[in-house]
């Protein structure tokens, strides 16, 4: 009986082993994936959302003063017929 619950022993420790490497498998593949993906994205040159943001509000800021420049000109327009 004895030789039983040593061979289950070593049963229980083989497999809780086994999941240890596999975790750390599973660790090191999420590790290099990020790495790939990061290094994949640097090559892109993609910009950042703050980036991105800045120049749209330039973009908005340019617009709206068109705009009042247009308006402006179409006053002084009316005013010289």
């Amino acid at each position: 009986m004895q030789t039983r619950s040593k061979i289950f022993d070593d049963l229980s420790q083989l497999m809780t082993n086994a999941m240890g490497v596999a975790q750390g498998a599973r660790t090191e593949a999420e590790t290099a994936m990020k790495s790939m993906i990061d290094r994949w994205m640097a090559d892109r040159d993609f910009v950042t959302r703050e980036e991105f943001d800045a120049v749209r509000a330039m973009a908005q800021k340019a617009r709206e003063e068109n705009e009042a420049l247009a308006a402006r000109i179409a006053a002084l327009e009316a005013g010289k017929k």
